[in-house]
């Protein structure tokens, strides 16, 4: 399948730090027919509005970014949250989806659905394997209802809608709310205010063993593009760059790029979360996509992102 430069595509979510993405590079490459709305105008939990929303529009492409995220806090905070949210947006836009005929729905879902001491680098076959790790479990149970929902919906009716599971994200409009965003936004806000504070040190949660994976989000965008034109079926695809470094290794990068020159402590009482969370993209890479932009540089892009994105931000 081709996409259509003129074909109408809802982008659910485009707010977001990943939907905002796909806007762009669906504008970049030449879409004109994008349809958005806000959470203002249309609140995805109310089914009756979802589907008034399809009927009157009838997109002819769905890409589901839209979802309640946050970081470990967040998480173990609010878990009925996490769960009740996601799962009605992802049950609400994708059975409408399949009721006005959405030619190709793409859901985005998160590494965070496999199990907690998975065979790295993790394969999509080791979905539902063991057990899911305890400090994102709920949202984690959301997105697998979700991606399973799309393939019982192929199975059943013959929809072509597909899944992706992103490693962990960062880029332009992300989140950098001191307790409620992830990792590599919440670094960046709190090693620029250490500086500007003349900061002895910053401590960061955990031992700083974890080791993660960091995709940059227009990565993720043209891989979503990407999937599009060139995937169907009902697995879902992994999206990352298959490269992983620690916590600690992740701090002494984002404290370079911006600039702190303090020293880096650890705070051993708090949750480490997964011990590692590696994808394994072969099956992607198989398919012709690969990711270009490195860590360093997106850091950097990241940080410039965090500098202009509220004008009370100190330089």
């Amino acid at each position: 399948m081709t996409l259509n430069r003129g074909s109408k595509i809802y982008v659910a979510g485009h707010s977001g730090m990943v939907g905002s993405a796909v806007v762009r590079r669906l504008k970049g490459d030449g879409f004109s027919n994008i349809i958005t709305r806000s959470s203002k105008e249309l609140d995805l939990r109310r089914q009756a509005d979802v589907e008034h929303f399809f009927a009157s529009e009838t997109p002819d492409y769905v890409v589901l970014a839209a979802a309640k995220v946050g970081g470990i806090a967040a998480n173990s905070q609010a878990p009925a949250d996490f769960l009740y949210d996601n799962m009605i947006i992802e049950m609400n836009v994708i059975h409408e989806a399949w009721v006005s005929g959405v030619k190709k729905l793409l859901f985005l879902g998160s590494s965070c659905i496999y199990p907690r001491m998975a065979e790295q680098p993790m394969k999509e076959s080791s979905l539902l394997t063991s057990e899911l790790e305890q400090t994102n479990e709920a949202y984690a149970l959301a997105k697998i209802s979700g991606l399973k929902y799309c393939s019982y919906l192929n199975r059943q009716y013959g929809t072509d809608f597909i899944s992706c599971m992103p490693t962990n994200l960062y880029g332009p409009n992300d989140n950098y709310h001191p307790q409620n965003s992830h990792v590599l936004p919440a670094m960046i806000r709190r090693f620029h205010e250490a500086k500007l504070a003349d900061m002895d040190s910053v401590v960061i949660w955990g031992t700083g063993a974890p080791l993660r994976e960091f995709l940059y989000v227009d990565d993720l965008a043209d891989a979503c593009l990407f999937l599009l034109d060139n995937y169907s079926g009902n697995e879902t695809v992994n999206i990352g760059t298959g490269k992983e470094l620690s916590i600690l290794e992740l701090a002494k990068r984002v404290a370079d790029v911006v600039g702190f020159e303090g020293e880096i402590l650890l705070d051993a009482s708090k949750p480490d979360g997964t011990p590692r969370k590696l994808l394994d993209v072969s099956k992607l890479t198989t398919l012709g996509w690969t990711y270009s932009t490195e860590l360093e540089e997106g850091i950097k892009l990241s940080y410039v992102d965090y500098l202009g994105s509220n004008p009370r931000v100190k330089r």
